[in-house]
């Protein structure tokens, strides 16, 4: 029996005794989020992208959103007391967060930033994040991820999705 690849997230989760399940799936960066809620067999409002912003302050803020919705960089400063946001260009991810694009959780980065969860979340029974490595997903009671990724709910998308 092949023994499950554990990630940083997973164990993170396991030490804080929350449960979790793990799903995997080939990776292939041409994925979209809504490729990989078809992949899990789930509506893509309850599959979230993490995304880490920069503030005019300097500070550093993640951002945990439906996979197709846009983040409202407005809302999200307000969210956060800044000024005005900006996502942070990609190169910077992994030497800021150990994560890399497409494998970026709000859990066990390696410095605790301010997390926000995007307001929808709350209402479902699970939703998905990365588990911090591509090609690999936790579905998780969104209570448990406020607890573990310490978040605070607010609203940060348009609320429109204008296609």
């Amino acid at each position: 029996m092949k023994k499950e690849e554990k990630t940083n997230v997973m164990r993170v989760l396991e030490g804080k005794k929350i449960s979790y399940e793990s799903h995997t799936y080939t990776p292939d960066a041409t994925l979209s989020g809504e490729d990989i809620a078809g992949i899990l067999g789930e509506d893509p409002a309850r599959v979230f992208k993490t995304l880490v912003t920069q503030g005019k302050s300097g500070a550093y803020y993640v951002f945990v959103v439906p996979v197709q919705a846009e983040l409202d960089l407005k809302k999200a400063a307000k969210a956060c007391g800044e000024k005005a946001v900006s996502m942070i260009r990609q190169k910077e991810l992994l030497p800021l967060t150990g994560y890399v694009h497409g494998g970026c959780s709000p859990i066990g980065m390696k410095k605790q930033f301010p997390t926000f969860l995007h307001e929808s979340a709350p209402e479902q029974e699970r939703i998905f994040v990365s588990a911090g490595k591509v090609g690999f997903q936790i579905g998780i009671a969104p209570k448990d991820l406020i607890t573990a990724a310490g978040c605070t709910v607010a609203s940060l998308t348009a609320e429109e999705n204008a296609e």
